[in-house]
């Protein structure tokens, strides 16, 4: 017996809505790059976390499938998102997102 099936289905979804408002709540109080990043990327698990578990639920592949890609296009934020801010701390010598219109010069 697979251990999803054990687990009732309501608890997974209460944990990734409780990941996803731990997120959530990051971007929108947090100022440092960084830890938006780590935010950002605890949404997306949050969402990986109910694919999947919908994914076995329904006995259905489609949700993994969709992790995958959610992992891949995490992939790439990150890449992007920390050359950003390696550019921004060499230019303003901060990883605060307030002083982010100090790349445009």
């Amino acid at each position: 017996m697979n251990i999803l099936q054990t687990i009732p289905l309501n608890h997974y979804i209460m944990l990734s809505a409780l990941l996803f408002s731990i997120g959530a709540m990051g971007v929108l109080l947090r100022r440092n790059a960084i830890i938006l990043l780590m935010c950002v990327e605890l949404m997306l698990n949050a969402v990986n976390l109910l694919f999947a578990a919908f994914s076995v639920h329904h006995a259905d592949g489609g949700g993994q499938v969709m992790v995958i890609f959610i992992m891949t296009v995490a992939a790439a934020e990150v890449a992007v998102g920390l050359a950003i801010i390696v550019m921004m701390f060499r230019k303003a010598g901060t990883t605060d997102i307030n002083l982010f219109d100090t790349l445009k010069w």
